[in-house]
C-alpha cells in the first residue's frame, strides 16, 4: 500500500507515531474521450480565453471568486501559512460509543499503522478502545485540508474515518415534497413489516456485487475479441396500484408463506384477512414460480413492489398509491 500520510495519534500527552494508508479503492472503470474521425484520444489544455493561450503550470495562481468575474488572489507562500502547526498530528478530543454517529457523516476511511518505535503505544490505544468499546473522534489535516475523523478498531488494526463537520451536513427541513405526517394503514403496514422480517439477514458485504461493472468488462472483452455482443433490453416494469396486492405477492415471492402475518407480528388476537380475487392469487403465483430462486431471496436493497394488474376490482379493495 501507498503512504499517503505520516504523523502520530496523540490523546491527552501519549503520542502514537503512524502512517496513514487508503482502506478503499475506486474501481469504475474509466472511459476516455475519442474523437470518432481518427480514433486518438482528446487531450485537456489549460487556455486563458482572454489571452488566448496555453498556459504553463508555472503560471497558475489560485483565487477565490468573491463576486462574479471578481477573484482575490493567493500564492503558494500565502496559503502555506494558514496550513496548521499541527497538521502531521491527530488530536483525539473525546471518546464516543460509535452508534451515536449518524452515517450521513462519514467521508472515507484509512487504516493506520504504528510507525517507527510506536508499536508498543499503537497496541496499548486499540486494545484500552476495544475493551471500552469506544471511538476517538479527532481533528486532522490532510493535504491542507482539515477535518473531523472518527478513529475505531478493525479487527487487528486501528481504522479513520474522516467525517463532516455539521455545517456541511445539509439539514432534512431542505428535502422537497417529503409527506406530511399522517397515519398509515393498519393492515399495510403489518404487511411491510413481515416482508421486512422475511428479508432481514445478517449483512454480508460479499454477496453483493457491481453488476454494471461486470457488464462492462464482458463488453470490453468481447470488443477486444471483435464479437458481437448484445445486451438484452430490461424488463419494463408497471407502475404499483394496489398496495395491498403488491405486498401480498412481494411475501409470496420471498418464501411462499401466508399472507397474513398472524398474532406473532401485532402481538394481538388474530384478525381475518380478506382473500384476494382469484385473478390476483393466479398472477401472484404465477410470477413468484417465474423468478429465480436467488432472486427471490435477495435482500441487497428494496423488494420492488409491482402489483399484478387484475381484470376486475372491487372499488372497496383500490389503494391508490402516490
Amino acid at each position: 500500500m501507498h503512504t499517503v500520510w505520516k504523523g502520530a495519534i496523540s490523546f491527552g500527552l501519549v503520542h502514537v507515531p503512524v502512517k496513514m494508508f487508503s482502506a478503499t479503492e475506486d474501481k469504475d472503470i474509466s472511459l476516455r474521450y475519442i474523437h470518432k474521425e481518427c480514433g486518438s484520444p482528446l487531450s485537456y489544455v489549460r487556455k486563458c480565453p482572454v489571452c488566448d493561450k496555453e498556459v504553463a503550470w508555472e503560471e497558475i495562481g489560485k483565487g477565490y471568486e468573491y463576486e462574479k468575474g471578481k477573484f482575490v488572489l493567493f500564492d503558494k507562500e500565502e496559503l502555506d501559512q494558514l496550513t496548521d502547526e499541527s497538521s502531521k498530528s491527530i488530536t483525539i478530543l473525546d471518546f464516543v460509543d460509535l452508534t451515536e454517529i449518524d452515517p450521513i457523516y462519514f467521508q472515507k476511511t484509512y487504516y493506520l499503522s504504528p510507525d517507527q518505535a510506536g508499536t508498543n503505544a499503537y497496541r496499548l490505544l486499540m486494545e484500552a478502545m476495544r475493551q471500552t468499546g469506544k471511538i476517538g473522534i479527532a481533528k486532522i489535516s490532510i493535504r491542507s485540508k482539515s477535518s473531523l475523523a472518527a478513529i475505531r478498531v478493525l479487527e487487528d488494526c486501528l481504522a479513520i474515518e474522516t467525517i463532516f463537520y455539521p455545517d456541511e451536513v445539509r439539514p432534512v427541513s431542505q428535502v422537497p415534497g417529503l409527506p406530511e405526517a399522517g397515519t398509515v394503514n393498519d393492515k399495510e403496514l403489518d404487511m411491510a413489516k413481515l416482508l421486512i422480517s422475511q428479508l432481514s439477514t445478517p449483512f454480508d458485504p460479499a454477496k453483493y456485487t457491481d453488476d454494471y461493472r461486470q457488464r462492462m468488462l464482458d463488453l470490453i472483452s468481447h470488443k477486444i475479441a471483435g464479437e458481437e455482443f448484445h445486451i438484452a433490453p430490461a424488463k419494463q416494469e408497471s407502475n404499483v396500484i394496489d398496495l395491498m396486492a403488491a405486498l401480498q405477492a412481494s411475501i409470496q415471492a420471498v418464501q411462499h408463506i401466508p399472507t397474513d402475518p398472524g398474532p406473532s407480528l401485532t402481538g394481538t388476537k388474530k384478525t381475518k384477512t380478506k382473500a384476494a380475487p382469484a385473478a390476483k392469487r393466479k398472477t401472484a403465483k404465477s410470477k413468484a414460480a417465474a423468478e429465480p430462486a436467488d432472486q427471490q431471496n435477495e435482500a441487497s436493497g428494496p423488494i420492488p413492489v409491482i402489483a399484478p394488474k387484475p381484470k376486475r376490482r372491487s372499488p372497496k379493495s383500490k389503494t391508490t398509491v402516490s
